[in-house]
Order: C-alpha cells, then sequence, then structure tokens
C-alpha cells in the first residue's frame, strides 16, 4: 500500500460497514425468531396433515437460512472493524512519523522518502550538505543506516532515517493487513444458491477460526473475559461491553460465550445455538460418511431348523449381520438424533413460559447439554434436574422431556407464578450401571460445575428465587457432593428420586434445613440392591464405595429414604417389576402419578 492510499483511507468506514452488517444479523436473528416461535409453532398447534408438515419443513429450512445469514454477517462485521482496527493502528503511525517529519521543517515525497536539509557543524568551513533517505523493513540495512547514522556529520540523518523506517514500517502494516483480511474477507462469501447444507455450517467453523486469527489484535484490545471468573464476575464483565463488543464476542466466540455462568440465558441460548448447528453439519457429514464406509448388508436370510439344521423352504428372518449393521448405525447416528431432538423443541413449544433455552451444548465424547424449559432468568422457580447413569447426547430427548413435564406439573400446581425447569447434563455421566456408576469420580468432577451454574442462578435473580434441585440416580449423588462441599450454595429445596446415596449420612450435611430434602424411591426400583446382603464379600472396588453394612446403608451413604437419613420423603408408585421393557424399569417411573405431583409441589414451594 502507498503513502497516499493509506494517508486517504477511512477506517471508519469499515466500522461503519460492520455496524451495518450488525444491523443484519440481527434482523436475521429477528426473522428466524419470526419464523420459529410464531409461524411454525402456530402452524403445529393449528394444522395437521401432509402439506403441513411439509409446509413446516420448508419454514424450518428458511429458519435455517436466517441463522446462517445471522452467524455469517456476524463473522463479517468482526472481520470488518478488526481490518478497521489494524488499519488505524497504521495510520496512526504513519500521521506521527509524517507530523515528526513537518517539525523537523523535513519533506516526505509519495514514496515515503524523506529529504532533509543541510545542518550541524561546519567542517572545513561548509555546513554539512542535507540528503534524502529511504525507508527500509530489512533489519541489516535497518543496521546498517543507524550505524552510517552515527558517523554522518549531518544530525538531520539520523532523524530522516527513523523517520523514513517508520513511515515504511506503517505502510508495512497496512498491506499486511490489507493482504491478510482480503482472502479471510473473500472466505464469508456464501454459496449462491437458498439451500444451507451440513457442509455450510462447517465452514462456518473454519470461517470463524479463520476470523480469529485475523483479529487476534482486535480482540486482544477489548475488555477481557474474567479468568476462572464467578458468575458474578462474568456478569459484570458482559455488562462493561458495548453492544458492538458483545456481538463480536459472540461471533468468535460462541463457545465460551455460551458456557459462560452469569451471562443472561438470552445470549447462552443464541451462542450456544450457533454451536449446535455447526456441530449438528459435522455430525450430518460424519453420519453420511459412516453409511458409505458401512453398506447395509442384505436383510433377510434363510431360516435353517434348528432340530434338523436344515433350510426351511420359503421361511425368512432377520440375518444377524444385518441386526448388527442396524445396531452399529443407530449408534453412529445417535449423537445426530439428539441434536434434532433439542432443534426440535424451538418449534414446537406451546407458549412463551414453556420456550427452550440451549444454555449449554458440547458434543465432545458422550455431550454435555444444558436446555431450560422456560426463562431461567425471569422465572419465579427454578428446578435444576441432574440426570444420572445413561445419560449422553445421543439420548437427550427423554431427559429434556422429564425436564418438561415438571415444568408443566409446576405450572399446573402454581399457576400464578413462572417455573423454569432445566436439565443440567453439565457433566460426563457414568455409562455402565454396574462399572462406571460404582465409581464416585464422575461426580466428583462435576461438583464444581454444578455449584457454579446454581450460583448463576441465583446472581441474576440477586438472590430473590426460588431454586431446587432434583437428582436421579446417579444425578442424586452429583447433587448432593456439590451441596455437601458448597456450604453456601444458594439452593432451596433438594429432591432425590431413585438415589444409590447422596455421599452424606444425614440430611442435615446437605446444608440446607432437613425438612427441605425429599427423597423417595420406588419398591420396585432395583437401585434398592446397592447394599451386599449381610455376610458377603465387600465390592470389587471397595474404594468406589461407602458402605457402612448395616440396615439403612447404600452404595453412596446412608438410604435418603431411611429416618435415619432425616429428611422427608413422598409417596412413589410401586413401580414396574423387571421384565420385557427393561431391567430397571420402576428406575425411569418417577415422572408420572403422585411422584410427579409431589415434584410439582416442592418445585413450586409447597410440601407433597
Amino acid at each position: 500500500m502507498d503513502l497516499a492510499t493509506l494517508k486517504a483511507m477511512r477506517p471508519s468506514e469499515y466500522s461503519d460497514a460492520a455496524d451495518g452488517y450488525r444491523a443484519t444479523s440481527d434482523g436475521a436473528a429477528s426473522a428466524k425468531e419470526c419464523v420459529e416461535n410464531q409461524i411454525i409453532r402456530a402452524m403445529r398447534q393449528a394444522l395437521r396433515g401432509e402439506a403441513a408438515t411439509a409446509a413446516i419443513q420448508q419454514l424450518r429450512a428458511l429458519s435455517e437460512d436466517f441463522h446462517y445469514v445471522q452467524v455469517e454477517c456476524g463473522l463479517v462485521a468482526t472481520a470488518l472493524e478488526a481490518f478497521a482496527y489494524d488499519m488505524e493502528a497504521a495510520k496512526r503511525k504513519l500521521a506521527v512519523a509524517l507530523e515528526d517529519a513537518e517539525a523537523a521543517k523535513f519533506t516526505v515525497d509519495s514514496a515515503g522518502t524523506v529529504t532533509y536539509p543541510a545542518g550541524g557543524e561546519k567542517r572545513d568551513g561548509k555546513v554539512p550538505d542535507g540528503g534524502a533517505a529511504s525507508g527500509t523493513m530489512d533489519p541489516t540495512v535497518a543496521a546498517i543506516n543507524r550505524q552510517a547514522g552515527n558517523f554522518d556529520p549531518n544530525p538531520n540523518y539520523r532523524l530522516a532515517q527513523d523517520i523514513a523506517d517508520r513511515i515504511t514500517a506503517a505502510l508495512q502494516e497496512a498491506t499486511d493487513a490489507d493482504e491478510k483480511w482480503a482472502p479471510k474477507l473473500r472466505a464469508l462469501k456464501a454459496d449462491d444458491d437458498l439451500t444451507v447444507s451440513s457442509s455450510d455450517w462447517t465452514d462456518v467453523e473454519r470461517d470463524t477460526g479463520g476470523v480469529l486469527k485475523g483479529a487476534a489484535d482486535y480482540m486482544e484490545s477489548l475488555p477481557h473475559p474474567p479468568a476462572h471468573g464467578t458468575p458474578g464476575d462474568n456478569a459484570e464483565w458482559w455488562k462493561s461491553l458495548t453492544d458492538e463488543q458483545r456481538a463480536d464476542y459472540l461471533s468468535v466466540h460462541p463457545a465460551a460465550v455460551g458456557a459462560m455462568n452469569g451471562l443472561p440465558a438470552d445470549i447462552r441460548d443464541e451462542a450456544n445455538r450457533t454451536v449446535l448447528s455447526e456441530a449438528h453439519g459435522k455430525a450430518a457429514l460424519g453420519y453420511e460418511a459412516w453409511l458409505k464406509k458401512h453398506p447395509e448388508p442384505e436383510k433377510y436370510t434363510d431360516y435353517i431348523n434348528p432340530m434338523t439344521g436344515t433350510v426351511v423352504k420359503g421361511a425368512q428372518v432377520e440375518s444377524q449381520e444385518w441386526l448388527e449393521w442396524q445396531e452399529a448405525r443407530a449408534n453412529a447416528r445417535a449423537p445426530l438424533g439428539g441434536m434434532e431432538a433439542i432443534q426440535t423443541r424451538f418449534d414446537s413449544y406451546p407458549s412463551d413460559d414453556t420456550r427452550p433455552y440451549l444454555l449449554g451444548f458440547d458434543d465432545k465424547n458422550n455431550g454435555r447439554v444444558i436446555v431450560s424449559v422456560g426463562n431461567p432468568d425471569t422465572a419465579d422457580n427454578v428446578v435444576t434436574y441432574v440426570p444420572g447413569t445413561g445419560s449422553k447426547l445421543g439420548s437427550i430427548d427423554g431427559d429434556i422431556s422429564r425436564a418438561e413435564l415438571v415444568q408443566d406439573q409446576a405450572a399446573v400446581m402454581d399457576p400464578a407464578h413462572k417455573t423454569a425447569s432445566i436439565m443440567w447434563l453439565g457433566y460426563d455421566a457414568p455409562q455402565d450401571l454396574l462399572g462406571d456408576a460404582t465409581d464416585a469420580k464422575y461426580a466428583d468432577h462435576a461438583r464444581e460445575p454444578l455449584s457454579s451454574f446454581l450460583t448463576a442462578i441465583d446472581t441474576v435473580h440477586h438472590g430473590q428465587v426460588n431454586s431446587t434441585v432434583l437428582g436421579h440416580s446417579y444425578g442424586t449423588l452429583v447433587a448432593g457432593e456439590t451441596m455437601r462441599d458448597h456450604p453456601h450454595l444458594p439452593v432451596d429445596n433438594a429432591i432425590l428420586v431413585g438415589s444409590p446415596g447422596v455421599g452424606v449420612n444425614h440430611a442435615k450435611d446437605l446444608n440446607i434445613p432437613a425438612d427441605h430434602v425429599y427423597a423417595a424411591t420406588a419398591k420396585n426400583d432395583l437401585v434398592n440392591l446397592a447394599p451386599p446382603p449381610a455376610g458377603t464379600l465387600a465390592p470389587l472396588n471397595p474404594k468406589a464405595y461407602m458402605r457402612l453394612f448395616d440396615d439403612h446403608s447404600i452404595m453412596y451413604g446412608y438410604d435418603p429414604t431411611s429416618e435415619e437419613f432425616g429428611g422427608r420423603t413422598f409417596k412413589v408408585a410401586d413401580g414396574k417389576l423387571p421384565g420385557s421393557d427393561g431391567l430397571m424399569p420402576a428406575h425411569s417411573q418417577y415422572w408420572e402419578g403422585d411422584s410427579l405431583n409431589a415434584m410439582g409441589k416442592i418445585v413450586t414451594g409447597g410440601t407433597p
């Protein structure tokens, strides 16, 4: 870039352009919300049939278009703002160098060459001649020039050479910025079609990485988020940002913003839905690749009479190879199905009080998901459900449904107040009932994340909220350990269902009044078999247990439904016995009948 171009450039024009793209991004976000929250929702409630289904699918595609525009325009805005920042820095350096030249009465030509006058002490009766200095970016040449300046009899030379080098550095900085951002901005150009494909969303992830790398200096200039900040620290940092700075953080750090406890629910939701769309695109492409690599085998094979070992003519059965392929295919698609189950909530909720908010999302390993049914920032009652063994992204639909059932029941119990019901899978849950679930390490790692999340709920409400923790199965241990180790945790009630123990022997050790600790375990829930029968050998992994080997101890401390535990219990059905529908059907039946009714009362501040 030459001197005249840099002098004439107005970085503010690029900032203005960034504002325009932000406005477009906001407009697309509003359009997406309108399509999802009004049009699709109204159609689902009022219309049925193939035509309605097809129309809703088209509207979902339109919503996806708007979401893509929102995210990409946000990235363009950040890129333009960062480009303006880079150019402004180069322009300031040039301006200072030119001011120094003018003050010294030097002249600067269009190439950046600095001409200086005669000056210095006379030699042989003559003042040393003036000359011209040209800047260089070559460190070796610059060192030689500096050395020459030390011996030049005209002191103007040294100053002129310094100014020339600074002009050259400013022009080079501007050139580098131009060359850096031109291809990055071109990369943000979308395909010329109306279909946002899975590959488009994977491109968004790459685009974000490219913009973030290029905008490092600009982002470094903004107020930094607190390192390991409390929810209160995070909230104050977010408040300190301008609208433009918030938009830029959202565009290049969606995962970090989405995971930050203390930020408004709608901001976290917006950030995490971008992360969800990118992960969905990647998972869809991965599933397509899996299908290509694992073609479907023949579904049927001849039936062989087990008595005679001969083929029965005209009879066929599903082949073992096909059955194994089906199971493998289901496993390969499970995370994708989980993401689709989350997305379905955004265009099918019945009322504003049940609008879903995606407060956390990570598809790594078994996945982490936090979904609130209703806005926790404006609710009077907030219940945080912690699921247990076997919970993962691929099966998240069932856990979200449980949160929805609790929210619905709470609305019936207390229609005068709003209730937000949160499904908090913010930890790596154990997956093996007889293996992983006998180890407390999963709960140990979940204590701090859950504590921070619950504290954030209270922070947003300034202490004016009725907060309940609902743990199920291994999730009761997560809840119990968290409450045990955080004496000032802002929780009002605890509900513990199907519990193998909560890490303490008495309700008072959960640091809330014992009469606010409620527990229930169905008669036919196999979790009742957690303690070993009297006289049997200790488990193979005794360090994973907290057994007392008496009539009221279970896997992780006293049974919270026992009198010795000191809390309250509530009525639940006996539950189904193990059978064709699974090994532990009773373990999953707490979200119905008397049990659900009791939980609804507790969550809204009543007693069952």
